[in-house]
């Protein structure tokens, strides 16, 4: 798969615009995420993540003879994919970018992918971007990506309620690619259980009032609400329209629920309530950890670990290829990530830099304990929380 990939994306690249010369001074990474929009209150720590590992690489002074990398933000808005493509576009005609981190929500990823990325070349790795329909994209070899696929999400929110004896439940979802693949997942897998959705409903981002929506669910009836939508937007406003009718008072959450910002609005109402987010245990998490803090980073926050891992797999695939170009991130990607070779954790990567330019092999673990399946997305791992005292407890990993 790995040489299938490199030799796809090798006839894909062009010469024009979307390489860097190999020892420029200065050469520049995209960083786009929804830096306005449903999941603003997330974006600056992941972005802040990716630029961390940026850092590192530039810090060390073993970068492919002294070049840098240097990251330039566009805001994908995560929901408008007309102004992510055009924010992308400017990323690699006017800015020059020769690879992306990101994009960040399933819909505007798949846009740029298709109407930039692919077009000019441009590898993509993006932190956060779930949607099954990801893994079957025409990306000639481009798109990979540090989170797990939601086909993965479904099974592990269905096998939560399965343990908690949770038969009947109600579902809503955002209107999106990512917001419908959960919910195909995840019915797919709870019904598969013995489980019963007694209504499947959309919800639009936005809304100012969901209260004919929550009047919709609550007729339905169900155990609980589950909730896949966003933090910041209309996962928030159903889950208060529910609060303040009664209609529910247990919710069970997908990944892009999992915020701060949630928490410090209604958590102390939300108690009980429990979800699942992509998440990682171990010593690369703890040592990424580290170093957020260092750099006044939240290394708590939502797919922070999945952006410096995203930004971390770049430099090092451009450093195994010898160049600082579009070409080099795409044939190696693969090969950096995975075995065999020496095992890197997060403030490793100038070790890492040494190894290749003396000709040797790195196995990336980073910060998610990094496996690269298929077409070049994360095997992944999951938290378990539950919120309790306004606060999110862990129960477990899966």
């Amino acid at each position: 798969m790995k040489r299938l990939l490199m030799a796809t994306a090798a006839s894909a690249l062009t010469a024009s615009g979307v390489y860097a010369e190999s020892h420029a001074s200065t050469v520049n990474i995209g960083v786009i995420l929804g830096f306005t929009g449903p999941i603003e209150s997330l974006t600056p720590m992941m972005a802040g993540s990716a630029e961390l590992a940026l850092s590192e690489v530039n810090d060390s002074g073993k970068f492919l003879d002294g070049v840098t990398l240097a990251p330039v933000r566009a805001d994908s808005t995560c929901v408008d994919s007309a102004a992510a493509t055009a924010a992308a576009e400017r990323l690699v005609t006017t800015d020059g970018a020769v690879a992306i981190m990101g994009a960040d929500c399933s819909g505007v990823t798949g846009a740029v992918l298709s109407n930039v990325a692919v077009p000019n070349g441009v590898p993509m790795i993006s932190p956060s971007a779930t949607s099954p329909g990801l893994s079957n994209a025409e990306d000639n070899g481009l798109f990979f990506r540090t989170a797990p696929s939601d086909a993965r999400q479904g099974e592990v929110l269905a096998n939560l309620l399965a343990d908690k004896d949770i038969t009947s439940v109600a579902v809503t979802y955002t209107n999106n690619d990512y917001g419908k693949g959960l919910s195909d997942s995840f019915i797919s897998s709870f019904e598969a259980n013995g489980g019963t959705v007694t209504l499947n409903a959309p919800h639009e981002d936005g809304k100012a009032d969901y209260s004919a929506e929550i009047g919709a669910l609550a007729s339905a009836g169900g155990d609980l609400l589950v909730v896949l939508g966003y933090s910041d937007q209309g996962g928030k406003g159903i889950i208060q329209a529910s609060l303040d009718t009664g209609a529910f008072d247990t919710f069970m959450m997908g990944d892009g629920m999992y915020s701060d910002a949630l928490l410090a609005d209604l958590g102390g109402d939300m108690e009980g309530s429990f979800g699942a987010v992509p998440w990682s245990e171990g010593e690369g998490t703890e040592k990424f950890a580290a170093l957020a803090e260092t750099a006044g980073v939240n290394s708590e926050s939502s797919f922070t670990r999945e952006s410096y891992d995203a930004a971390a797999l770049i430099a090092l695939a451009m450093m195994a290829g010898g160049e600082a170009t579009s070409k080099a991130v795409a044939d190696n990607v693969m090969d950096v990530a995975n075995a065999p070779g020496e095992q890197i954790l997060p403030g490793e990567l100038a070790k890492a830099l040494e190894i290749l330019a003396n000709g040797g092999e790195v196995d990336y673990v980073g910060a998610t304990n990094v496996e690269l399946i298929g077409p070049g997305e994360a095997a992944g791992t999951y938290r378990e929380y539950t919120i309790t005292d306004g606060g999110y407890e862990t129960v477990s990993f899966r």
